[in-house]
């Protein structure tokens, strides 16, 4: 039998690798009950998960009927709508839809974006006792600095990212069918917003991604007025979301690790191997969308039949002691890394190279600012939100130190200095 795990206690957020170890020790697929899913299969190990994101025939995202597999009976229409994005679709509407905003992302077009999202980082980083301390890290950096990148991206006013920010901190609330519900009236302010904006580009143009949706429509391509709006919904909150946990999971292991902070600050071209292990340890998104069995299947040796669900635990998967040694421990010069935490397969993340810039940017703009940078509480008071599948602290309380100010005045050429090597 496997055991009763909590995947959104406070229990299990501190320390994933216990819990992680003793599901895996039921076996490389168990049978357990998830939050609002309802009954589900899920995978503890690297290539049970790996198995799965591949082979988009057998595991599918939709049921035979085209219904999204994740979806519950009582769930209401403006979910479906808003469900109706690339991430819940098999081929070959993946591909279709994927293909309209692949350019974007590609290498070359993120690494043109990094010296903008270097600015922003260090602006926020010089404001972030501005108001005075402690300040939350989690709201005041964390979850800005993403937002503000991915608005650029989309050619969003800035003036409306208090909006965002009130639409990002409703979807980190949810944690069971209660806090569901009261999401619905922020996807339906998010909704009619987005839906705003994109009449007013078909209608004056403009930049950004949004631009260049309306003008995909207008050429005549494939893709739909609901699509368009899930497709924004999609890339404003996964392009932040997820981002936002990378970074203040890593602020909290590095305060945590005086020693890898050291390490790291010695020379800033380390944040990309750094960078690397914490998508790995943190594991900000914990699990995958709930996949349909479309036939009876052997997985690992655990025999899963047609109409089953199955969930991919990308957090179990990092921890693979067959595939990492030592992977209960945080080690920033892990070579090799083989994280999954982007996925793979066909829904490989299309932000990963943005993720890895922007928490690069991050760490490096916040701890030369504040080399001092500490908690302002004990650490057993920190707290995630107890939200199913994905690795959040709720707030993550922090203070310059005595010495911040002094650091401050002197830190402006190694700001400079280290953008040619890491950020």
């Amino acid at each position: 039998m496997a055991p009763r795990i909590d995947f959104a206690s406070d229990v299990f957020f501190r320390d994933p690798p216990k819990a992680i170890a003793a599901l895996r020790a039921s076996g490389p697929v168990v049978a357990t009950r998830f939050p609002l899913v309802g009954d589900v299969w899920v995978t503890t190990t690297h290539d049970a998960t790996a198995r799965v994101l591949k082979d988009g025939a057998t595991f599918t995202l939709r049921k035979e009927d085209g219904k999204v597999a994740g979806l519950r009976w009582w769930m209401p229409k403006l979910v479906t709508t808003i469900a109706n994005n690339m991430v819940n679709m098999d081929e070959p509407d993946h591909t279709r839809l994927r293909n309209i905003v692949d350019e974007a992302f590609r290498r070359r077009a993120i690494i043109d974006m990094q010296p903008r999202i270097r600015a922003i980082a260090d602006d926020l980083a010089a404001d972030l006792f501005a108001d005075g301390r402690p300040v939350d890290l989690v709201q005041r950096y964390a979850r800005i600095l993403p937002l503000s990148v991915i608005s650029e991206l989309l050619g969003l006013p800035a003036a409306d990212r208090p909006r965002f920010i009130a639409w990002a901190n409703a979807m980190s609330s949810l944690t069971n069918v209660v806090s569901f519900f009261r999401l619905l009236y922020a996807f339906r302010k998010m909704r009619d917003y987005l839906e705003e904006q994109l009449r007013i580009a078909r209608v004056r143009g403009g930049e950004g991604l949004i631009a260049e949706l309306v003008q995909v429509e207008r050429e005549g391509g494939q893709i739909t007025p609901d699509e368009m709006v899930s497709m924004v919904i999609l890339l404003l909150a996964a392009g932040s979301e997820t981002t936002t946990h990378l970074i203040s999971g890593s602020v909290y292991e590095l305060l945590r690790n005086p020693g890898l902070r050291d390490w790291l600050e010695q020379d800033w071209s380390r944040v990309g191997l750094a960078v690397e292990e914490f998508l790995r340890f943190v594991s900000p998104v914990q699990f995958s969308k709930p996949r349909y069995v479309r036939r009876d299947v052997e997985l690992e040796g655990v025999r899963l039949k047609k109409g089953d669900r199955v969930m991919v635990m990308l957090a179990a998967a990092n921890m693979d002691p067959a595939v990492h040694d030592r992977a209960e421990h945080l080690d920033l010069e892990r070579k090799p890394n083989r994280h999954i935490s982007f996925g793979t397969g066909i829904h490989f993340c299309l932000g990963h190279q943005l993720a890895r810039i922007e928490a690069a940017c991050a760490l490096e703009a916040l701890f030369l600012r504040w080399p001092k940078l500490g908690f302002a509480v004990d650490v057993s008071e920190i707290h995630w939100r107890k939200r199913p599948g994905m690795r959040a602290i709720a707030k993550l309380p922090v203070v310059p130190d005595d010495q911040g100010t002094q650091a401050t005045a002197s830190g402006g050429s190694m700001i400079v200095r280290s953008r040619t090597a890491a950020c």
